[in-house]
């Protein structure tokens, strides 16, 4: 099943997606608390 699940592009394509949306929101996080920890 595992093996099946890791040759599927689909699969693939989600985890990829799934990682971008992860980093967006990380770098967002990222700026909102490195611009207020300045504003203090």
């Amino acid at each position: 099943m595992l093996s099946i699940m890791m040759k599927d592009p689909v699969v693939w394509g989600s985890l990829l997606g799934l990682g971008v949306v992860i980093g967006i929101c990380a770098y967002y996080l990222y700026l909102f608390v490195h611009n207020t920890h300045e504003d203090l």
